[in-house]
């Protein structure tokens, strides 16, 4: 299912496989002046490619490699023969077959192997001009595209919600918060935050600041209470709370578990 949304000149496409008629999980990607910022999951690949039929789609460009992000890569560029472009990092990874976990597979898809570009560190449209910002934390090489007289910053996974209860495992808190750090240093008069589950947050600078905050202090936090003797479910239970359904269902893949590790370790 795809639900579609206008925001100044920037058109969301917001996809998600449908169950019972209910969204299993929104991924969005930004439609631009002809760039795609992101191309969705596998899932809804074919009614992405629908969609953009007649709107003068020029290229695309995947924030990182994840299969939420690439979905639509291989369809779009044999139907409308445009180049997509990536994060150095990601290019061999997108032109490989991803090793997902079942839910994985079930919500977003195994993504087709295509070949992709390297991303430069700045690209045109007719009329905008984007520079090319490394973030990486959620994932190494992952990349945020700004607008800078606009102040459009489509900041792909690494800011997710002021206050995130889960992670991967991989994810690395210390780097999120340097990553952060320097989209809120950028000198744009304003900062909307395009994210990639589909919120798009007007004063971004501010919501930068209190997700930066939370990690801090959480922590700083945990590592009082690692000096104490408890455990990392003590922790957990003291700082977050007890666990929700997301691990059961995601192999143990976003838990706050891992959440409390990464506070540890940053």
């Amino acid at each position: 299912m795809i639900e579609v949304n206008q925001f100044e000149e920037v058109i969301q496409i917001k996809m998600s496989r449908e169950f019972e008629g209910k969204p299993l999980y929104w991924v969005a990607a930004y439609l631009v002046d002809g760039l795609l910022i992101d191309t969705g999951c596998k899932h809804t690949a074919e009614e992405l490619v629908k969609f953009l039929e007649g709107q003068n789609l020029k290229f695309a460009v995947n924030t990182h490699y994840h299969e939420d992000h690439i979905g639509a890569n291989y369809l779009l560029k044999h139907k409308f023969g445009i180049e997509i472009l990536a994060p150095r990092e990601s290019v061999p990874l997108i032109n490989q077959v991803p090793k997902l976990y079942p839910y994985q597979e079930t919500v977003w898809g195994y993504p087709e192997p295509t070949e992709v570009d390297c991303l430069p560190e700045e690209i045109d449209t007719d009329h905008f001009h984007f520079d090319v910002v490394e973030t990486p934390g959620h994932c190494n090489g992952h990349v945020a595209l700004v607008e800078p007289e606009k102040g459009w910053c489509f900041s792909g996974d690494l800011f997710i919600s002021e206050k995130p209860k889960v992670i991967r495992p991989e994810e690395d808190i210390a780097v999120i918060i340097r990553s952060m750090k320097k989209l809120v240093a950028l000198q744009t008069d304003r900062l909307i935050l395009f994210t990639a589950p589909g919120s798009v947050v007007q004063d971004g600078r501010k919501a930068l600041r209190a997700c930066i905050e939370y990690f801090q202090d959480l922590s700083q936090r945990a590592k009082q209470l690692e000096k104490k003797g408890l455990s990392i479910a003590a922790i957990q239970d003291e700082l977050l709370g007890e666990e929700g359904l997301f691990p059961q269902v995601t192999d143990g893949q976003f838990s706050s578990e891992n959440l409390v590790r990464a506070a540890l370790r940053a």
